[in-house]
C-alpha cells in the first residue's frame, strides 16, 4: 500500500485512474498505460521503497511537476 500512497501523494493531479488488483501466490504488477513498470514475478522480488515511484517519475518525465498542496 506504501506504493499507491507514493504515488497518490504525488501525482494525484495526473492520475485518471488507479486500481489496486490483487492476484493469487502474491502477485503485484504495476502497469501504466500499458506498460509493465515493475513485475514482482519477473523480478523475484518485492518492490524496494520508493523503487515504483522512481519507475513512474521516469515515465512521467521532468516536467510533470510533484503536486503540491
Amino acid at each position: 500500500m506504501r506504493t499507491v500512497e507514493e504515488l497518490v501523494h504525488d501525482y494525484q493531479h495526473v492520475i485518471e485512474d488507479l486500481r489496486l488488483v490483487m492476484g493469487s501466490k502474491g502477485t503485484f504488477d504495476v502497469v501504466v498505460d500499458g506498460k509493465v513498470l515493475f513485475s514482482k514475478h519477473a523480478a523475484g522480488r518485492h518492490a524496494e521503497p520508493g523503487e515504483v515511484l522512481a519507475l513512474f517519475r521516469r515515465l512521467v518525465g521532468d516536467d510533470v511537476p510533484i503536486y503540491e498542496h
